[in-house]
């Protein structure tokens, strides 16, 4: 079927499947690409029969199965979104990019380094686009930062901070859910909450600003040494990273999932280099620039405190898959270094030794 955009333009509509259809998917990702008329969803997957009849119902997809498989195998898939559990996602876009479709894979990326290597080689020598929503990538202060760092700004980078706090105190413990009470569907708990299948603030949370960090930067990590503090669950509630990139600069990384319910987000990023620093706030947005040589300024930012959306992954995931020329901000190299700290980090916080990243 072909639909005109407002460009006037006749496209095929961009074909889309989605394994894990609960809490993120049915709040995020099939609402915002039904927003779109040159998208359709064509099937969706995940455990449990009346629920998957329930989301088939809510948003008018015709095709719904528990196999993941058989969403593969419906026909033309342009690209598929996963969002099932943690653990999963590395057999799931695995999967898919075998396939020959193109991937949106929630994060974590993966819970192993070795797994999200192996998806960033999968992607590359298959030519495909792999895209991982980290809403705070696609913001127009961070394009002014990563514009400002890779022009020399700041210098050589010699040294990073990248701290984050969130209000999920209830979902990493396991005790519930209070910010999704209206939720389609609730988020499982266990997802969350049990760190064998990646529940934890790392996993959950942190992420987001480590790749905000990596983006800006380029940094990629060496080695890091972790301590953490958990949740009866055994999930992490506190990290502490100290890490070494390979360019020889050091890092600061960490936060907390114990903010006040209802809070917003807290992510303070400051880049140290040999000609200055970039301080980038999200929380009182901010983006400011010192120098050595006194040409201090700042950059507008017109958000609000500690604001996240998600919506521009998914468009520009579209736009990809359409051929536009658009910037992927989040790709799956980007997902192999944010994975290679956190593994390293929570390896680290179990051994008490240096673990190479």
């Amino acid at each position: 079927m072909t639909v005109t955009p407002r460009s006037g333009e006749a496209v095929e509509k961009t074909r889309i499947g989605v394994i894990g259809a609960g809490w993120i998917a049915t709040e995020r990702h099939i609402p915002v690409f039904q927003s779109r008329s040159d998208v359709e969803v064509v099937g969706i997957c995940r455990l449990g029969e009346e629920e998957l009849r329930k989301a088939q119902r809510r948003f008018g997809i015709g095709y719904g199965t528990q196999d993941y498989r058989e969403l593969l195998s419906i026909g033309k898939l342009d690209g598929v979104v996963v969002s099932s559990p943690h653990d999963c996602h590395y057999e799931h876009a695995r999967a898919a990019l075998e396939r020959g479709i193109h991937v949106l894979c929630e994060k974590p990326m993966t819970l192993r380094v070795e797994e999200a290597k192996h998806l960033a080689e999968e992607t590359k020598k298959r030519n495909l686009h792999f895209v991982i929503p980290y809403g705070w990538n696609y913001m127009d202060y961070t394009a002014a930062a990563k514009t400002a760092i890779d022009g020399g700004e700041v210098g050589h980078i010699e040294h990073v901070l990248c701290h984050m706090g969130s209000a999920l105190r209830d979902l990493f413990t396991g005790t519930g859910a209070s910010f999704a009470e209206q939720a389609f569907f609730k988020p499982e708990l266990k997802t969350w909450s049990d760190p064998k299948v990646g529940g934890g603030f790392a996993h959950g949370q942190l992420t987001h600003a480590v790749a905000l960090l990596l983006w800006i930067t380029g940094l990629e990590v060496a080695e890091v040494f972790a301590f953490s503090s958990a949740a009866r669950s055994g999930a992490d509630l506190y990290d502490a990273m100290s890490c070494r990139f390979r360019s020889g600069a050091t890092g600061m990384i960490g936060g907390a999932g114990t903010m006040p319910p209802g809070s917003p987000y807290q992510v303070d990023i400051r880049v140290f280099g040999s000609d200055g620093m970039l301080l980038l706030d999200i929380e009182r947005p901010r983006l400011e620039i010192y120098r050595n040589d006194g040409r201090h300024h700042s950059i507008s930012v017109n958000h609000a405190p500690g604001e996240y959306t998600c919506h521009e992954p998914l468009f520009r995931f579209v736009d990809l898959l359409q051929g536009k020329p658009v910037e992927n901000c989040s790709p799956a190299s980007l997902g192999e270094q944010v994975v290679a700290i956190l593994d390293a980090g929570l390896r680290s916080a179990a051994s008490r030794r240096v673990e190479t990243a």
